[in-house]
């Protein structure tokens, strides 16, 4: 399980260097293969390698008429580019990503469990204030949520 925030830079060939703290476990679960991808809300996504296969054979099965699905494909499988982490832990994020994530120098990774996200430092902080002041507003809860203790 991946989780914490990482304040990072990015170098100037679009790299950066995973936590020291991740390097092994993504050794051993995907021998440093990743992919990397884009997402709607305009972060990136980072998998290794075999949980990507498996999120990839799901949404090519999905029904090829409907809008949605189509848009989604065309979104995470169209954008999605394999990056191996190499030996100083550095990896690629090409310059297609980094446009859409509109990412410059600082960058944040936020483990999520089976990926990360990678975020442009300042909408990454702009975000977080929305979702705290969303949160104090007491909102809608979901049904899946009602349940859950923290």
């Amino acid at each position: 399980m991946f989780r914490g925030v990482n304040v990072l830079n990015l170098d100037a060939k679009g790299r950066i260097a995973m936590p020291t703290r991740y390097r092994e476990q993504l050794v051993e679960q995907c021998a440093s293969k990743l992919v990397v991808t884009v997402d709607r809300d305009h972060c990136l996504l980072i998998y290794p390698f075999p949980d990507w296969e498996e999120i990839e054979r799901k949404l090519v099965k999905l029904p090829s008429f409907n809008k949605q699905a189509r848009s989604l494909q065309r979104l995470l499988v169209g954008h999605a580019t394999e990056s191996d982490m190499d030996a100083q832990g550095r990896i690629l994020l090409a310059p297609p990503l980094r446009q859409f994530a509109q990412l410059e120098k600082r960058v944040v990774l936020i483990g999520q469990g089976n990926k990360f996200e990678v975020w442009d430092e300042q909408t990454w902080n702009k975000n977080c204030e929305a979702w705290f002041a969303e949160d104090k507003d007491g909102g809608e809860m979901p049904p899946e949520l009602e349940s859950l203790s923290l």
